[in-house]
């Protein structure tokens, strides 16, 4: 008998902290069907924007042709190779590049400043290769999330959910139908919220997300703080142990 009782006991712990979290507030995508597709009506191409730290490099099949337009701190020397200058994209939108001078890249796309670059290096190069990366691109991911953080990224896009996925994923206390992204357009913060319950959330415009985005998962009314929830615990724990105790008290007395 007071196996049982322990075991209702603890049935009821088990119910009261799932209460908290109920499926439909944890499942992305809820509203997806068996094998549905969703066809992109236009890829997303990264743009360059104000303050961003880009690398450039120009190569040729005659190495010495090229090198004037690649710019490197430090002399190679002991085997250890120079450091590639990055270039960091202006107030107007420029950067100045070696014999070209000014280039506006601002709201250009990566592959749209490689063509850029090659219609400028015509008169100077014969079928130049053009490397372009970014190099300050970071997603900054915070509250209801394992690893609240900022993380670099490495390609040219990222979309939210493998952001979230670098933090850890939200934690059973955030909020999937009202995540907050806050992007810059060049000195103007522009908010915008996506529910990623709903597979809607695949055509948001922060679906894939820009350089520097913050990414904030809003917490649940059942998790605003880790103490709230100690404390619940603490309450129901007294509740059932009192429960118990009093039923093994009136069974002994019977």
């Amino acid at each position: 008998m007071i196996a049982r009782i322990k075991i209702v006991g603890i049935l009821t712990l088990i119910c009261f902290f799932t209460s908290c979290a109920p499926r439909q507030d944890v499942v992305y995508f809820q509203d997806a069907s068996q094998f549905e597709t969703l066809v992109e009506e236009g890829a997303f191409n990264t743009k360059f924007k104000v303050d961003d730290l880009v690398s450039i490099h120009i190569s040729t099949l005659d190495p010495e042709a090229s090198a004037p337009f690649n710019l490197f701190r430090g002399a190679e020397e002991g085997g250890i190779r120079a450091q590639q200058v990055n270039y960091l994209v202006d107030k107007n939108g420029e950067i100045d590049f070696p014999v070209i001078g000014k280039v506006k890249i601002v709201g250009l796309s990566p592959s749209e400043t490689r063509a850029l670059l090659r219609d400028k290096l015509t008169d100077y190069l014969k079928n130049p290769i053009i490397n372009i990366r970014i190099r300050n691109f970071t997603v900054t991911i915070l509250g209801a999330v394992n690893r609240p953080g900022t993380y670099p990224v490495n390609g040219e896009q990222i979309t939210i959910m493998e952001a979230l996925g670098l933090a850890g994923d939200i934690n059973i206390k955030g909020r999937r139908d009202n995540v907050m992204v806050i992007r810059d357009f060049d000195g103007t913060k522009v908010y915008n919220r996506i529910n990623l319950n709903e597979k809607n959330a695949l055509k948001s415009p922060v679906y894939y997300l820009t350089q520097n985005d913050v990414v904030y998962v809003e917490p649940n009314k059942s998790g605003k703080t880790e103490s709230s929830l100690d404390q619940r615990a603490s309450i129901a724990i007294s509740i059932v142990s009192i429960i118990v105790t009093s039923t093994v008290i009136l069974l002994t007395r019977n």
